[in-house]
């Protein structure tokens, strides 16, 4: 479907499920992501019944086009940040009647749901995120700027500043789109150069995806990735949709104050797996907290059955 929201067409996708009773949920997708990451999981989640669930498992499903990307439109004026995104989706919700609902995302999705949260509008009861805003403010510009992961951390909290410090030395794809966005505009004229860039996005999931390629069966296989970069090449978006990297002005990982309920899935291969302790004190009201055995950054996309479960332990007392 298409809607116009503050002046710019939005495609989305809304799946209802057969199930009266189910929760309506928001699923918001990040760079270099699209709809496509969420395909496995509208079955899981609008049909519980036919995949190991129950009817008060049962989702209602929206999954949003960010602007720039896919089949929404591209943005011809300035200021489309992660805060303009969430008011945006704030407003899809109640437009498509729903007066109660909930809101999941990962990477640039987990900011804008964050954000949607931090809005307070009445409806939203509750927001799960799998990259979880977690980090201390303080840590995470010391790690930015490539200074000794502290000595006084606990054991997980190390282990998560580690990930995030090898992580902030493999950003240059985001501090080119950050700086200057058109200047890609190669990204446009050869697939092969798009996909080199699209597949690149974290030493973790590089690996993962190499090994799929070559055979080892994981989470993604060639045509999960060929399908989203192909979104990217035929809707001519990699240029539009790098720009949110140029328009953002908050911090990717650090604390943003949300006080409504929060549910966290930590996956191992994410940018950095969240501790509890971080989760504790940067969400008061903490729902769900999970440290899964298997996964990366992106989680629905590579571990569908784990991250539906997520998604139902996470909303199972905000319904």
């Amino acid at each position: 479907y298409l809607t116009k929201i503050d002046g710019l067409d939005f495609h989305f996708m809304h799946i209802r499920s057969k199930h009266e009773n189910a929760f309506p949920l928001l699923i918001a997708h990040g760079w270099p992501g699209s709809i496509i990451e969420q395909m496995k999981i509208i079955g899981p989640l609008t049909d519980p019944t036919a995949h190991g669930g129950t009817e008060a498992d049962a989702f209602h499903l929206v999954i949003p086009s960010m602007p720039g990307y896919g089949f929404s439109a591209r943005p011809t004026t300035t200021a489309w940040d992660p805060v303009r995104i969430a008011a945006a989706y704030n407003t899809l919700m109640p437009r498509l009647g729903y007066k109660k609902w909930g809101a999941a995302g990962g990477d640039w999705g987990a900011i804008v749901v964050e954000q949607m949260a931090l809005k307070t509008p009445p409806g939203l009861v509750g927001i799960h995120t799998n990259m979880a805003n977690v980090v201390p403010p303080d840590l995470d510009k010391k790690l930015f700027i490539g200074e000794p992961v502290p000595s006084d951390l606990t054991g997980d909290e190390k282990k998560a500043a580690d990930q995030l410090h090898e992580f902030y030395r493999h950003i240059g794809y985001a501090l080119l789109m950050g700086d200057r966005p058109q200047t890609l505009t190669g990204l446009t004229d050869s697939p092969v150069g798009l996909a080199a860039f699209m597949i690149d996005h974290d030493p973790v999931s590089y690996d993962m995806i190499a090994r799929s390629i070559n055979g080892t069966p994981e989470g993604l296989t060639p045509d999960d990735v060929l399908d989203n970069i192909t979104l990217f090449w035929l809707t001519n978006t990699a240029i539009s949709a790098g720009r949110l990297y140029w328009e953002n002005k908050v911090p990717f990982f650090a604390v943003k104050g949300v006080t409504i309920p929060v549910a966290v899935s930590a996956f191992p291969d994410e940018l950095f797996q969240a501790p509890k302790s971080w989760a504790e004190k940067a969400y008061p009201k903490l729902v769900h907290y999970n440290r899964l055995p298997k996964g990366g950054h992106f989680a629905a996309w590579e571990q569908p059955k784990y991250y539906s479960e997520e998604i139902r332990a996470g909303f199972k007392t905000l319904r």
